[in-house]
């Protein structure tokens, strides 16, 4: 399962259910292109295809969103 976190400008901001022992982070996707952010400092750890436009406004979004991405990161992932 991949809970859906937050939609904004046609992205879909979500966690995958198992992915072990990494630091925290959350995934976008948009029209086929997929991105990982780090959430602790916020920064890009994976890229698939979005622009650098796209990679601002992500992490514009994520900024926004902070706080409720990773409270509920620490309530998904139980930490």
């Amino acid at each position: 399962m991949s809970p859906t976190l937050h939609r904004e400008k046609g992205f879909r901001f979500f966690f995958y259910s198992n992915e072990g022992k990494e630091p925290t982070h959350i995934h976008v996707v948009k029209a086929g292109c997929e991105a990982k952010i780090w959430l602790d400092p916020v920064a890009v750890a994976e890229n698939y295809g979005f622009s650098k436009k796209e990679i601002r406004t992500i992490l514009e979004i994520v900024e926004e969103n902070l706080e409720s991405f990773l409270k509920e990161y620490e309530k998904w992932h139980g930490e």
